[in-house]
């Protein structure tokens, strides 16, 4: 039988269940607005492709909704649209999503049809030749962005060979090379019901969103191979410089740290200090290298969250004059954390912005299904979300300027523009 778990949230009950083929199913009903829309997690996504067939998830992505073996790409496109649904598929490092929003009484309907997508695809050869086209353009796109430029090599240079190193896109001779045959196998082997979350959100009970699920999922079966265990190939941590010349008028320049998973105790200290740095126009590198010394045509802080190792990362966009200081700058900021304590105002801040922008970030039926589900599937459960709240709340001063001290040492540096030489 299912196995139910209840877990009461500020103004949400999760309910969690897991059928018999290992699918788990949250429902949060919230009557506020007639809509119910869904997140339906697959455990894959470019972590688990070989670094030969990087690319290989997006491409899927791409491709899943194209046809199946009883519609074709138009069929589906018109049976979402006739009745003003939302459907798309998506993937990221860590996972493969199929999102949809209708409203309540089309939402069995639409279930239907992502249970076909995702259970019959048939990759027809025009489509898959067409996105791994599209996808090359967006590579070629993206090697003319300064600001991806900069990332791209600041990535390489810190996870080198990991597949973090590379974008979800792959690369052009990876993606070029991609077959219907990569993307058969690499689906057979990760779309399978004890390798999915879905996460539900809106007018809908528990008990009628397990019996539509049940319908739709509930004689799919699992083989009984088990799931390839997930292999990262390790790498040494080796701060460097990575330049790329371009006689323009602006560099972009990044300053790159290799930070804690998801999982780890520093995570919300890391995301708090993120905040801090370059959230926003208060936040501190805007303040000071912006408004005060007018060196930045943007300036920000990102800490992506991810079950492996990730990168806290801070950059700016300056006049090329100004590149040495401004590397000055923003070093000395993000430096300054870990010489000089915060004090209990400008933590409070810090807090109070995170706190309040990530409530913010659970106010629609499609926010609440993500996140459950997204956490659900990093495998931090749906508790995650009251504790990494308490996590945040509880960070002194103190601990704020030893998780500085822990990470922020020796930078790795991404610049792009007409400067060729940094201060060491």
């Amino acid at each position: 039988m299912p196995h139910h778990v209840n877990s009461l949230q500020p103004k949400q009950i999760v309910d969690r269940t897991v059928l018999d083929n290992g699918i788990v199913v949250l429902t949060i009903e919230n009557s506020a607005a007639d809509i119910i829309a869904s997140r339906i997690f697959i455990r894959a996504g470019s972590l688990w492709e070989p670094p030969e067939k990087a690319g290989l998830s997006h491409l899927l992505s791409a491709v899943i909704s194209k046809g199946t073996k009883q519609l074709s790409s138009i069929e589906i496109a018109e049976q979402v649209e006739s009745v003003g649904a939302y459907l798309s598929t998506d993937a990221s490092i860590d996972y493969f999503l199929l999102s949809f929003k209708t409203v309540a009484v089309d939402w069995p309907d639409i279930l239907q049809l992502a249970g076909q997508i995702l259970r019959s695809p048939s990759f027809p050869e025009a489509e898959v030749e067409l996105e791994r086209n599209l996808t090359i353009q967006e590579i070629r796109s993206q090697k003319e962005q300064p600001f991806n430029i900069a990332f791209d090599q600041l990535r390489h240079s810190v996870y080198q060979n990991h597949r973090h190193g590379v974008s979800i896109l792959g690369t052009e001779e990876t993606v070029s090379n991609l077959l219907i045959a990569d993307l058969e196998r690499y689906y057979q082997t990760y779309f399978r019901p004890d390798n999915i979350v879905i996460s539900i959100a809106g007018r809908v009970t528990p008990g009628e969103a397990l019996e539509q699920v049940e319908q739709v999922f509930g004689d799919w079966q699992t083989n009984d191979v088990p799931l390839p265990k997930l292999q990262l190939p390790s790498f040494k941590p080796q701060p460097c410089q990575a330049i790329t010349q371009q006689d323009t008028q602006q560099s972009i320049l990044m300053l790159g740290y290799l930070a804690s998973t998801v999982k780890d105790a520093d995570y919300a200290t890391l995301k708090l200090l993120n905040t801090y740095l370059g959230n926003g126009l208060s936040s501190r590198l805007f303040v000071e290298l912006r408004e005060k010394r007018g060196l930045a045509y943007e300036v920000s802080a990102f800490y992506p969250t991810r079950q492996w190792e990730s990168t806290f990362v801070t950059y700016i966009g300056t006049a090329s004059e100004n590149t040495e200081i401004a590397f000055d700058g923003l070093r000395t900021e993000v430096e300054r954390l870990g010489c000089q304590l915060l004090s209990e105002d400008e933590l409070q801040a810090a807090k109070n912005k995170l706190l309040g922008q990530y409530a913010l970030g659970k106010q629609t039926n499609a926010q609440l299904a993500q996140i459950y589900g997204w956490y659900e599937t990093l495998g931090l459960g749906i508790e995650f979300d009251k504790h990494y709240q308490q996590e945040v709340a509880k960070v002194s001063p103190e601990m704020a300027q030893t998780i500085a001290q822990r990470y922020f040492t020796k930078p790795y540096v991404s610049l792009v523009g007409p400067v060729d030489i940094l201060p060491r």
